[in-house]
């Protein structure tokens, strides 16, 4: 195989792959009207990108939450927003500070 067909064949897999994640997300999220992400007492971590901007990371379940939280560890806990509250305020706030937003 040449290398561009190569490069293109794992692009469409890499691209088709977070596609199918986000469309899980917002599936899950509108059923269930709930988005969660993780904090400890100090607060959430929000990871540099490497782009340099920082990311909030949420999941669509409690379960892919709290397995994030096991593996960053720290005392991280699972915590829930409503979709209403994530959408008319969190959102904003994130872009108003610069935030990027991670999902699942």
């Amino acid at each position: 195989m040449r290398p561009l067909a190569l490069i293109r064949r794992c692009y469409r897999r890499v691209v088709s792959q977070s596609g199918s994640q986000a469309a899980a997300f917002f599936q899950e999220i509108s059923q269930k009207n709930t988005i969660w992400y993780v904090r400890d007492d100090q607060g959430s971590p929000a990871p540099e990108t490497s782009s340099g901007a920082r990311a909030m990371p949420y999941w669509s379940s409690q379960a892919r939450a709290q397995r994030a939280a096991d593996i960053w560890g720290a005392g991280l806990r699972p915590v829930s927003v409503s979709l209403e509250k994530w959408r008319s305020k969190d959102l904003a706030d994130l872009a108003e500070e610069g935030y990027r937003v991670g999902i699942n």
